[in-house]
């Protein structure tokens, strides 16, 4: 088992054939879900840093299906799509992950995230990956899955300190969030 820390605030972890990132963040489970599951929060913080994500489409239900697209300065595109096997809102999603493009399409991993809500409006994200083998672990790391897991943690830790920064302005009035939140 390998494990990594950036910043001390996102931790991975690769052992058998899983790579798991965790992160705890300053939000209600709530709002965290809402981020993490509606497609025009999600678009603002999937992927690589500076990568845009043009296409999300996410539709959140047991057997409903998602497709991402990040598009890279260059043009270049790197296609996700997947179907939701489970949704429990707002504890956890199963889903399937298939990077849409040959050869790799016909690798499909399943993703199992958690939200474990702590005291005093914390949240706990666990996002777990489990490949059917050692060689599509293998080229999901060396492709960069750990990077981007990491990178798109971090942005989505930023974009939940705008939601906490909007709701206190009055912006979302109907924001979970307590009162002594800044």
């Amino acid at each position: 088992m390998k494990t990594n820390q950036t910043n001390g605030k996102a931790v991975t972890r690769v052992d058998d054939l899983s790579l798991t990132v965790e992160r705890t963040f300053d939000a209600p489970r709530e709002l965290v879900w809402k981020a993490w599951t509606e497609p025009e929060h999600v678009a603002l913080w999937w992927g690589f840093q500076g990568v845009k994500l043009p296409i999300c489409e996410i539709d959140l239900r047991e057997g409903g299906s998602y497709r991402f697209v990040q598009r890279f300065a260059d043009g270049n595109e790197m296609p996700f799509k997947g179907v939701y096997r489970e949704v429990i809102r707002p504890e956890s999603l199963v889903y399937t992950q298939i990077f849409d493009v040959e050869p790799y399409s016909t690798h499909e991993s399943v993703v199992s995230d958690t939200f474990i809500e702590l005291p005093i409006g914390m949240t706990k994200l666990t996002s777990r990956t489990e490949f059917a083998t050692a060689e599509a672990l293998k080229g999901a790391l060396a492709a960069g899955a750990e990077t981007g897991a990491i990178a798109s943690m971090e942005r989505f830790a930023e974009h939940l300190k705008s939601l906490a920064t909007d709701a206190t302005k009055g912006k979302f009035p109907d924001a979970p969030f307590p009162e002594s939140i800044e």
